[in-house]
This record gives structure tokens, sequence and C-alpha cells, in this order.
């Protein structure tokens, strides 16, 4: 839950929850998180808070991420790029009785072509990131480019973020590369995902936030999502049992 560029390679366990809005509600979510919480240092845009993320995702050839089949049901291995850097993380995201940790390392952008190759190099900060992908059999699946307004504030019970994500394309990735996006595949039909995120209990600005707009939580995973829209499975199978509902009024 710190700036979204932090390099520690170890992240706390946070909760996170979902939601989907439309262009007008979500527009006003994006200015009340401007009046309410802070710029994430790292974003720049001209209100310092927004910034493109790019990140190609893993699955086996069976799609087992995807189906949530035994252990990958449980975590997502991904490559995020922040917009244009050089530089690269290498992530696991791992969820646990519905909390959410990282472990990522940075690399070069040029060096990701080594996860490609069936030899791990010791010594090289993505070994273990490689280990797993041979162990697991993942594969290059897709790549995800979306716009990201962040918006963060630490509080007595530690930090909180809000993030809202549009323009969310995909496109086919069978190789250790990124791509051009061009036009690519839109995955939602003019909505906006917004994530808030939080240590311990719902913070009280989030459950006021939610109950000024009327927000209600959603299963929303983009992974599954841009799987669904590259037409390797159907949306409703996307959509089913994506992510955890989180009760607002607790």
């Amino acid at each position: 839950m710190s700036p979204s560029t932090d390099q520690r390679e170890n992240r706390e366990f946070a909760a996170e929850v979902k939601f989907l809005l439309n262009p007008e509600v979500a527009e006003r979510v994006r200015l009340w998180s401007r009046t309410h919480l802070l710029p994430d240092p790292n974003a720049n845009s001209d209100q310092h808070d927004g910034y493109r993320i790019t990140s190609l995702y893993f699955d086996t050839e069976d799609f087992d991420v995807f189906w949530r089949k035994g252990s990958f049901g449980r975590s997502k291995y991904r490559i995020r790029r922040y917009g244009a850097a050089e530089t690269v993380f290498l992530e696991r995201k791992l969820k646990t009785r519905g909390l959410v940790s990282k472990r990522r390392s940075i690399v070069p952008i040029s060096q990701i072509s080594r996860l490609a190759k069936r030899e791990i190099e010791r010594g090289w900060p993505g070994y273990w990131y490689h280990q797993r992908l041979l162990l697991r059999n993942l594969k290059n699946v897709c790549q995800i480019s979306y716009h990201r307004t962040a918006r963060v504030l630490m509080t007595p019970k530690g930090p909180i973020r809000l993030t809202l994500d549009d323009d969310i394309r995909t496109v086919p990735t069978p190789d250790m590369a990124y791509r051009e996006m061009g036009e690519g595949t839109p995955m939602l039909d003019r909505q906006i995902i917004l994530e808030l995120k939080y240590r311990y209990d719902l913070p009280e600005l989030f459950k006021r936030l939610a109950g000024e707009f009327g927000l209600k939580p959603e299963p929303v995973s983009k992974y599954r999502l841009a799987i669904a829209a590259l037409g390797y499975a159907r949306k409703k199978d996307a959509v089913a049992s994506a992510d955890s509902i989180v009760c607002l009024t607790s």
C-alpha cells in the first residue's frame, strides 16, 4: 500500500475492495479523493496523481490461474511497468484469508528476456521469480494497460489508498516482451474500476465515501476480464468469484 513504485521486495498484507463505476460517478469520486486524500508521490500528471500501468500476465497452458485450480487460485504472477520506465517489477500477488501481499523485484526491462530461458541465473534479482515460473509451468498470456489515478493518506491505523483505473485494454503476448498497445481490446464498456486498500478495519473515510456515492462492492479481476476479452473464456466465467466481497458497514 505504499506508493506504487515502492522498491521494497516484500510488502505487507492489506485488504482491498473493488467497485465498477460509470464515468460520471467515477469523476465525482476522483474529485472527492482530491479533497480528502493526498497525491501519490510517484504520479506525474497535472494533478500529481495519475500514471499509466502496463503489465504482462502469466498462466499455464490450461489456464489454471484463471480457473483457480488448487494453489493457482491464490497467486498471480505479472511483470509491471510504470509509464515508459526502463525498469520493471517482477511481482507475485498472493491472497491469503482475504488479505493481499506482494513480493516484487526490480530489474531493467532489457533483462526480462532471461525469463524465457530454461536455465536459472543465480545471483540475478529475478532468480526467485524465474524459478517459480518454471516450477509452475507459467507462460506469457496477455498484456494489460490502463491509466490510474491514485490518492493516499496515512491514518492512525496505517496507510490507505484509493485508485481509479480507466482506459483498460489488453493484447495477447506469446513471448517475453512488451508490445505497443495500439487500439488494444477494451475490457470494460465505459466502466472504471475503483479500488480501496487499507490495513485492519475498513477506514471511516472509506465508509463515508461508500455512503455518499451509494457504492456497492463487486468482484473484479483485470486478468480474468482480459482472458474473456481475448476470447479465451466466457465473460460470465471471468466475473464469477473474481474477488471476495467486503462488507462496507463492518
